[in-house]
């Protein structure tokens, strides 16, 4: 059984909390407002045929890039966070052999992240964290997050990151419209090595990272970051290759074999795990091609059953 950890889900409810927060006003969700993101009754089931057809037992849910409840307003973001961790965490409730949740965090707000945690963990039942890679421009290991990462490790939680979609904050990547085809990218690998130069794996050892789309293009650095991001040099632990290695990472690749092989050849098949980013790749493949292509890369047979079959059981546990 596949377990999908990287799917998103937005509640009706939840759009129109984001529809609230100041700024530009937010697009009509993927392609238009069609895809099936929400929680409308024909998106659900159309997910769940998808789900059938792909052999997807379980999508672990989350919002996607531009979605997060982060707001310099603290009431607004606690607003927003629990509205999204009740509706996506009724879903998983109501049909739980099919979804699971991720709790959403009032960011940038530690003390009310806090509450919202120990409320979808202890009271909703969810089965992780998710965290965007920055949060209003700050980085996720600024010093305010740490009591965050505390609770998280004494917890032994799962995070899962995911893209702001702010082009890591770069006019060369934002003023050449390149967001989402290398902005997301750079912010994975950003979000891993800022995780490695603060140290907060070591610090905080009891906690599952999940980095998405394959880690970006980070599985192509290891040996350039121990040469130039040095133990030495930065007071690390270990080398960041080292590091690195301890996360895990998810298959969106867009149906790229040689992204996909770069990661297995660095990281190991041991720490990849199925992801989709659904619905953002239906616009170029069926669900069911997401994990399909996995099988054609040829990886030994038995690598691709723990990246499409064991892994993600086992990085949730008994989640």
């Amino acid at each position: 059984m596949i377990v999908d950890l990287h799917a998103h889900y937005h509640p009706r409810a939840y759009e129109q909390a984001l529809a609230r927060f100041p700024g530009p006003a937010r697009r009509a969700g993927f392609s238009g407002g069609t895809s099936p993101v929400t929680d409308d009754a024909a998106h659900v089931e159309a997910r769940l045929r998808m789900m059938e057809d792909a052999g997807v037992g379980v999508q672990v849910l989350s919002p996607a890039a531009g979605w997060a409840p982060y707001a310099e307003d603290e009431a607004t973001s606690i607003d927003a966070a629990r509205i999204v961790n009740d509706a996506t965490a009724a879903l998983a409730s109501r049909m739980p052999d099919r979804f699971k949740a991720l709790v959403s965090l009032p960011l940038p707000h530690a003390d009310a992240a806090l509450r919202e945690m120990a409320r979808g963990l202890d009271e909703l039942g969810m089965a992780g964290v998710n965290i965007h890679c920055s949060v209003l421009g700050r980085p996720v290991v600024d010093s305010a997050f740490l009591p965050v990462y505390e609770e998280l490790n004494r917890r032994h939680a799962v995070v899962l990151f995911h893209p702001t979609g702010n082009g890591a904050l770069s006019p060369l990547v934002n003023d050449f419209g390149l967001g989402g085809a290398v902005g997301t990218s750079l912010e994975d690998t950003l979000v891993a090595m800022h995780l490695i130069a603060r140290r907060i794996p070591s610090v905080f050892p009891n906690i599952t990272f999940v980095v998405p789309h394959l880690g970006g293009p980070i599985a192509m650095l290891l040996q350039r970051l121990d040469n130039q991001f040095s133990m030495k040099s930065r007071e690390l632990p270990e080398p960041p290759s080292v590091t690195a290695r301890r996360f895990y990472y998810d298959t969106v690749g867009h149906g790229s074999h040689a992204a996909l092989l770069c990661a297995w050849k660095a990281f190991g098949a041991e720490h990849l795990v199925p992801g989709s980013d659904f619905p953002v790749l239906l616009s170029y493949e069926t669900y069911r091609r997401t994990f399909e292509w996995i099988r054609e890369v040829g990886l030994p047979g038995e690598d691709v059953e723990l990246i499409l079959e064991k892994n993600a059981a086992r990085v949730l546990g008994g989640a």
